[in-house]
């Protein structure tokens, strides 16, 4: 049961939806929406007024203008994909530096923008190890591409702004509470220098999502009282370990199963979902009660599902699930729900409170009317009109709220305990490990002592830190 009435004095006091650049394509709307009913008759009071919110203007292309050469950090397949939509976004712009830890991945990828693109990698602008950021950014590059494993992507983040440089993360931005705290004092020095930041979080570039957002600030279903958001799917990819392969070069190329690394599947992939929740009523979570657990997951540290309450700012509350286990009920989406109805993903509709179908996106509309509809294409389409209209824009800071708010669900879950925003903000929590070096040995077997500033053993809900021997 919520604590309060949410006024929309109280809403509009708490919102605080992107950048407050202003309304952009606007005129896109009528092109992407239609209706099942008339309601000129009913009447709809605006959460906030367009105008007031930030909506990107997601053209098929950006527009011409300066040259931008990129430089693509951590070349596995995500920073492959995101190599090629940043090519794919406009003209004028190219590939001059890549940099991985190892050299295979960067190596294919080199091979690939050949092959597709013919663009040719210089060996002097080929990077590899620990410090490859330092290199590429250091390079003649104008925008770095930051996909590495999640843990890495706040120190990058911060040498990239201290270097001047338009940087584009994919998320999740941090996995613990000292990299939120990096990704949010970077993103102000960013704001502050003029830079253009923009963050993987691809739902905010698609124009499906885009126009269900326009609406329901438009009012059509009511004040915001809550709402479920889910991405339960199979199991992840993973990596067997491989002959001469040290434990930490094992761990980074299994990243996505390593807690230190990828901060549990909440945070690297669910945080799309929570995402969603937080754009869309500009509120954060002020607790989080949370359970999970690991039961079919091959390697790693991780737990395969959580489940979590988050109470928001105004008293409404969210729920969270999500799983990475074959043969289970699936499904990845959002579901918002208001005083006057609820928008639902699985259909992109709105419907009021008797199921009535007020408002359906249009998708054949969408192809009719536009060549590029990927939404990972049109997150640098957007990514390179600001830059080249001189017009700022950060999203770091945004995707961090949401990132904070996976990050305090899984703790929660590990430990069994309310978790508040304000002590995990202030939290010392740091997977980033003290002293990391590819080729060192770190005694992983077992989960017996590990060199890192990590508990030794998968969490245990109920039992303190360090003392959670099964």
């Amino acid at each position: 049961m919520m604590k309060n009435k949410i006024s929309r004095r109280s809403f509009l006091k708490n919102s605080a939806l992107a950048g407050a650049l202003g309304t952009a394509g606007a005129g896109n709307a009528a092109l992407l929406s239609s209706c099942g009913k008339d309601n000129s008759a009913d009447k709809q009071v605006p959460l906030k007024e367009q105008g007031t919110y930030y909506v990107p203007d997601l053209v098929d292309m950006a527009a011409d203008g300066k040259a931008l050469k990129a430089g693509i950090i951590g070349c596995g397949g995500r920073g492959s994909g995101a190599a090629f939509d940043f090519l794919n976004a406009a003209n004028g712009v190219t590939v001059t530096a890549l940099g991985d830890m190892f050299g295979d991945r960067l190596e294919n990828l080199a091979s690939k923008l050949k092959e597709k693109k013919n663009i040719d990698i210089p060996a002097d602008r080929k990077f590899v190890g620990l410090d490859a950021y330092k290199n590429v950014i250091d390079s003649d590059v104008d925008v770095v591409i930051v996909c590495t494993p999640p843990n890495f992507r706040p120190v990058i983040f911060q040498y990239a702004v201290e270097k001047g440089k338009h940087a584009f993360l994919e998320k999740p931005v941090c996995v613990d509470a000292v990299g939120y705290r990096t990704i949010v004092a970077t993103a102000r020095q960013a704001a502050a220098k003029g830079l253009c930041v923009i963050t993987g979080t691809q739902r905010r570039h698609q124009r499906s999502y885009v126009e269900s957002c326009r609406q329901i600030m438009n009012g059509l279903i009511g004040e915001i009282t809550g709402g479920t958001v889910y991405w339960n799917d199979g199991m992840l990819w993973y990596r067997e370990r491989q002959y001469g392969w040290s434990d930490c070069e094992w761990m980074i190329r299994d990243w996505v199963n390593w807690k230190w690394l990828s901060g549990d599947h909440i945070v690297e992939q669910h945080v799309h979902n929570i995402d969603v929740f937080t754009w869309f009523s500009g509120l954060k979570p002020v607790s989080a009660v949370g359970f999970g657990s690991r039961q079919r997951r091959v390697t790693g540290d991780q737990f395969d599902n959580f489940s979590v309450d988050f109470e928001m700012e105004n008293g409404i509350h969210l729920h969270s699930m999500c799983r990475q286990i074959d043969g289970c009920a699936n499904h990845v989406g959002e579901l918002i729900q208001g005083t006057k109805g609820y928008w639902d993903s699985r259909e992109m509709e709105i419907k009021d409170l008797k199921g009535n179908v007020l408002w359906k996106y249009d998708g054949e509309a969408e192809t009719k009317n536009f060549k590029q509809t990927n939404p990972y294409t049109l997150e640098h389409v957007n990514w390179i009109n600001h830059i080249r209209s001189g017009k700022p824009v950060e999203q770091a800071s945004e995707t961090a709220v949401a990132n904070m708010a996976a990050i305090m669900g899984r703790e929660s879950a590990y430990t069994g305990q309310k978790i508040t925003w304000d002590e995990m903000v202030a939290s010392a929590l740091d997977f980033y490990p003290k002293n990391i070096d590819i080729e060192k040995k770190m005694n992983i077997g077992g989960y017996g002592k590990i060199d890192f500033n990590l508990p030794e053993f998968i969490a245990v809900p109920g039992k303190p830190q360090g003392k959670q021997k099964r």
